[in-house]
């Protein structure tokens, strides 16, 4: 299926969310861990993280957190607090924005083969899975959460006034002296009614 949004051509409807956050974000960042040793301790072993050193220099928008990965019976489980920024459009002014981000995630992830035998497990794994080669990508985590996170009404700030609706000016620099009536004059015998 095709979809136009803006002169950009979707050539699948599964696509959309992937859409969305490249949008805000300008490009979807990969942190990926490998979780080999990890896999080989104890149940209960950890390893801490700091999400800044998972991230290529090259992405655009910088993700800081922390990242717990503990060994579970079934996989990792993987706890983190992440704090980033995405990029947007303020729904008053039409000004570009950052709008910051915080949250928490808590996930496990499961392992597609068994780390000693090498052989199969989990082919019907629902979830988040840690590939063949032992490789634990949180970039659709990070994705997901960073969707859910985004405000649905994006400001510049909680007082925008917006721009005018004559002739266009950004109404936070100024009045813009257009002479327009302030309400619908098809109202006014509402508003006039409890004056009388």
């Amino acid at each position: 299926m095709y979809i136009d949004i803006g002169g950009v051509i979707l050539l699948d409807i599964n696509t959309i969310s992937t859409y969305i956050i490249v949008c805000l974000t300008g490009k979807i960042d990969t942190m990926r861990v490998n979780v080999a040793q990890l896999l080989k301790e104890a149940v209960g072993s950890e390893r801490i993280y700091k999400l800044e050193e998972l991230i290529d220099e090259r992405d655009s928008v910088p993700i800081n957190g922390m990242l717990t990965l503990i060994h579970t019976n079934r996989g990792i489980l993987g706890k983190g607090t992440v704090s980033t920024y995405v990029e947007g459009t303020c729904n008053r002014c039409l000004n570009s924005i950052e709008i910051p981000l915080e949250f928490d995630f808590t996930e496990e992830f499961f392992p597609l083969i068994d780390i000693n035998s090498g052989k199969p497990v989990n082919k019907e794994a629902n979830g988040f899975t840690i590939d063949n080669n032992n490789i634990l990508d949180l970039t659709e985590v990070i994705r997901q959460y960073t969707v859910l996170k985004t405000p649905m009404k994006q400001l510049c700030k909680p007082n925008c006034a917006g721009i005018c609706p004559s002739c266009g000016k950004d109404l936070n620099a100024g009045d813009c002296g257009c002479t327009r009536p302030l309400q619908d004059k098809r109202w006014d015998k509402l508003v006039n009614l409890g004056k009388e």
